[in-house]
């Protein structure tokens, strides 16, 4: 049979019809995977062809990351300067440090990997070469190819960001290194004698300095570089730079190129104006493209060439109505030594404000900073485990810093901006500093963190990886009992088990005792009556059609049942503590073998209770240490209560040696010896000698191993009585906080028992806790949340998005609860729209129990607090303090408004924010603080 080929134009025709037609893949294809977290500021990262991953901390380390072993390596530090002195002397942490990294196209035959960093003695930034050797960096193999001069009297702006194209041209980003402090977020055109530092023209549109500019060149073998061919200035031409490729920036941030078309794409950091004014537009960031040399306008232009005055920084006016023009640029500054006449200035690929946007309302509004990320091309990545699906072919992922998002931008056949869409709109990738894909195919995003200049916990590395095709059925097992007296019957279900691709599952069981597998069973949901008692293992394997399958496991105790605890408040609020109200308490125990608290059958010393108050970032390893000593004092009053009950003490005493050694000689030989317990409770049952002498000790085959336990733990802790302390079953307790309450912290209440057991099983043990919350509530851990935005750089901050955005909280009890204080702010810093905040009960559109007014716009300045009171005459003046009050700070940046409440009862607690004039990715504002009070405010 002979089959034609289509003709090539159907062929093509083919591919535009279902390209066109083409639908993102289903975001539960990705996942994300974290490598390691708790980095130390990351910069900037290079991946190598054996995947693994090198990547640099602005500090100055040199780290690598080995996906075999799956180890984070400090491998070396290079020295770095990361202050800045001002001519005051003040000095203050610069953004400069040890900035950038990247491998040598041939690093596999060379070994060459170049880093970008502030030389540690001189006012200048380095771009070198070294060798690598294993996992050993060369320090004598050290090539400076390029040093860029700078100031470090005042902040910012330093790029570092690298790249190579398939010719071996280097792409480096140099910042502007100019401060941005006296021009209000608008162009730092100050040209007044002394004011160098402040005046952009002498840097970003100086054609004869590297700064403020995106440069191009080869790298030589032997540590030099030349200057390709295609550059903004021919080598010669007089106050030029010819290493200069794109000029007129001002933070360029983290190149790619586009291997098939060799353009260039990047993401920059644009100023910080909020409103346009006299002096020219407000601030918008952009993401680039450069098909060729170019200048991109800073600072006479942002965004698509909206144009700055020419300001007069000594008069405070303008010297002229008419504005810079974009197609003749003019620098005549006194401090330019490049060219008067630029080259024409170049429109921005996408460009975004604090506010909506309205070229492009998808990037939505708040805080701004963009990365930049790589151009997706198949062809890149011949040795892929995995690669993202063809419907990214061509696409720039360009992710950013601040707003945590990435987008995927679609060119047209010319290259020109197309169209963009979220990719992943479920996950976060907040302060993203750099983004690439590796050899298997992966997506890599390393991000800096929360806070500047510090580590951070989520300073991380992570990767998305796709699967294309059959994905693992997820599993999902309960069982309504977890213990129980004999027979015991215990229901097992694996309802709530799927399959992503949508597939049939099967559902197998396997029931195990010690001795190995009791009982099989089939299907979602099924019963089984446990009638020996033992520890069980309960096994759920769902497999799907294809042979995937996933597991899930569950212990089951039968023939003891679970003792019940109870911590009773018998007053007051159960949600919230408020400083100087005491707690009132009562802890139940009862048992079905051992009895109960209130017969006397358990004592109260058997319980353990502890109260503690932690503060905002707690130590949980610390506190889970006090419980377990509070733990083992209580539940070692049980073996004593047996000890007395037996014939111990015929052989042993507390302090003094008998027949057999004393009960504090034994407690110290097998002191930190974590195998002892389980060996001596065996030797109680069954008897030795050899230990401690020659005569023997009984055997007391009547104690169950439960009772041996417990006697043997009372007599290891023998010595550790003092250092936890366990509270009584029935009291009261008074709050000591802090001075300054921190808004995270809690009252932790826990009570717990241990039972006694049985010959036949051991211990169980019950507890229960109660926290409660301060009532000043982080808005940021809401339990339910709908068009809220959180950002996490520069600082924390939770938006309400849209027309009708809201938070929520679980369960809030309304006991003693007077009114609410909500602190919010809306600024036309992020083009905040305003709205009335509504509190509902049990959902969003339930019982309206409160409304505040409309609340608007108010920019409030960014002021230090009010200075102290003069001391009186003859005392000694007050000590300034060593931090500012941020709690002060952002109340007098906040609006406060207060609702009185007449509410019972616990209810889950909704806060709506609307305003159906707010655009779809508008903000309404910023939700700061919120406090559950327990006294009314006076309106």
């Amino acid at each position: 049979m002979k089959i034609n080929k289509l003709p090539k134009t159907l062929c093509f025709l083919l591919f535009i019809s279902v390209s066109a037609f083409a639908q993102a893949p289903d975001e539960s294809r990705f996942n994300k995977v974290i490598i390691t977290e708790g980095l130390d500021e990351p910069m900037e990262m290079t991946i190598l062809k054996d995947k693994r991953v090198l990547f640099v901390e602005r500090k100055g380390n040199l780290k690598l990351y080995d996906p075999e072993s799956g180890a984070i390596k400090t491998i070396a530090t290079i020295p770095v300067n990361t202050k800045y002195t001002n001519r005051e002397g003040k000095v203050r942490e610069a953004e400069e440090g040890l900035m950038g990294i990247i491998h040598d196209p041939q690093f596999e035959q060379n070994h060459w990997i170049y880093m970008y960093y502030a030389d540690p003695a001189t006012p200048k930034h380095i771009l070198a070469r070294w060798e690598l050797k294993g996992e050993e960096l060369v320090e004598s193999s050290k090539k400076i190819l390029l040093e860029v001069p700078t100031q470090r009297e005042e902040c910012c702006h330093t790029g570092g960001g690298m790249v190579f194209d398939k010719s071996g041209n280097l792409y480096l980003t140099v910042g502007n290194n100019t401060s941005n402090s006296n021009s209000d977020g608008y162009a730092p055109i100050d040209e007044r004698p002394g004011q160098e530092v402040w005046d952009d023209q002498r840097g970003a549109s100086n054609t004869n300095d590297l700064r403020g500019k995106i440069l191009r060149i080869k790298p030589l073998p032997d540590g030099t570089y030349s200057i390709p061919s295609g550059n903004l200035f021919p080598k010669g031409t007089p106050q030029t730079k010819p290493e200069i490729y794109t000029m007129g920036h001002r933070n360029p941030w983290r190149p790619t190129i586009d291997s098939k078309t060799g353009y260039l794409y990047w993401g920059e950091v644009g100023p910080d104006a909020s409103v346009d004014s006299e002096k020219g537009p407000r601030g918008y960031d952009e993401f680039n493209q450069a098909k060729g040399p170019g200048n991109f306008g800073w600072p006479y232009f942002i965004g698509d060439n909206k144009a700055y005055a020419d300001w007069d920084f000594a008069t405070s006016k303008l010297k002229s109505e008419a504005r810079f023009n974009p197609e003749k640029p003019i620098n005549d500054s006194p401090n330019n030594t490049g060219l008067k006449e630029l080259p024409p200035a170049q429109k921005a690929f996408v460009w975004y404000p604090y506010g909506i946007s309205e070229e492009f309302p998808l990037v939505g509004s708040s805080g701004r900073s963009a990365t930049g990320g790589p151009v997706f091309r198949a062809a890149d990545y011949p040795a892929a485990e995995r690669l993202f699906p063809s419907y990214y072919e061509g696409k720039w992922l360009m992710v950013e810093f601040m707003r945590g998002w990435i987008m995927s931008v679609t060119m047209d056949e010319k290259g020109d901006y197309k169209s963009m869409e979220r990719f992943l709109p479920n996950e976060s990738f907040g302060s993203a500093i750099d983004m690439d894909f590796g050899p298997d195919g992966d997506l890599y995003v390393l991000e800096y963190g929360s806070a500047w200049f510090k580590g951070n916990d989520n300073a991380r590395l992570v990767k998305v990886q796709y699967n294309a095709g059959n994905r693992k059925p997820v599993v999902k097992l309960t069982a309504d009992k977890n213990s129980g007296a004999l027979p015991l019957t215990v229901k097992l279900s694996g309802e709530g088990s799927a399959d992503p691709d949508g597939d049939v599952l099967t559902y197998k069981w396997e029931i195990t005792d010690e001795k190995g597998v009791a009982k099989k069973l089939t299907g979602k949901n099924v019963s089984n009556v446990f009638v020996k008692p033992g520890i069980y293992t309960v096994e759920l394997t769902v497999k799907d059609i294809k042979g995937e399958e996933s597991f899930q496991s569950v212990e089951i105790k039968a023939g003891n049942e679970s003792p019940q605890v109870s911590f009773n408040l018998d007053n007051g609020n159960k949600s919230f503590y408020f400083p100087g109200k005491p707690l009132n308490y009562t802890v139940n125990v009862s048992d079905k073998e051992d009895g109960d608290l209130k017969s006397g059958k358990i004592k109260p010393e058997e319980v353990a209770v502890s109260i503690d108050y932690l503060p905002a970032g707690f130590d949980k390893i610390e506190v889970s240490q006090s419980h377990r000593g509070t733990d083992a004092l209580a539940f070692a009053s049980t073996g004593l209560q047996l000890i007395d009950q037996s014939d111990c003490k015929s052989c042993h005493q507390m302090k003094e040696k008998s027949v057999g050694p004393s009960y504090i000689d034994v407690a110290a030989k097998y002191k930190g010896d974590k195998r002892a317990l389980d060996r001596l409770s065996q030797k109680v049952i069954k008897g030795g000698m050899g230990v401690w002498g020659e005569h023997a000790m009984s055997a007391h085959p009547q104690l169950s191993k439960a009772e041996a336990t417990s006697m043997v733990e009372y007599i290891l802790n023998i010595g550790d009585e003092s250092a936890f302390k366990t509270m009584p079953v029935k009291g009261t307790y008074e709050p000591k906080l802090p001075e300054q309450l921190k808004s995270e912290g809690v009252i932790f209440l826990r009570a717990a028992y241990r039972d006694k057991g049985s010959k036949t099983m051991k211990s169980l043990t019950s507890e229960e806790i109660r926290i409660l919350r301060s009532p000043v509530v982080n808005p940021e851990n809401a339990d339910y949340k709908k068009g809220m935005n959180q950002v996490i750089t520069p600082s924390r901050s939770l938006f309400a998005v849209g027309q009708n955005a809201h938070l929520g909280f679980k369960k809030i009890d309304f006991t003693d609860i007077k009114s609410i204080e909500m602190l919010v702010q809306v600024t036309s810093r992020v083009g905040a729209a305003g709205g009335e905040i509504e509190i509902r009960l049990d959902s969003p559109e339930g019982k309206l129990v409160g409304k505040t007014p409309f609340v608007a716009l108010k920019d409030v300045a960014f002021t230090p607090p009010p200075p102290a009171k003069p001391a009186a005459p003859g005392a000694a003046p007050a000590p300034a303090p060593a931090q500012p009050d941020m709690a002060a700070m952002r109340r007098r940046m906040s609006q406060t408004l207060n609702i009185n409440v007449a509410e019972t009862g616990i209810h889950d607690v909704y806060f709506v924010y609307k305003n159906p004039k707010a655009e779809k990715n508008q903000i309404q504002m910023q939700v700061q603080e919120i406090q559950f009070r327990d006294k009314e405010i006076n309106q």
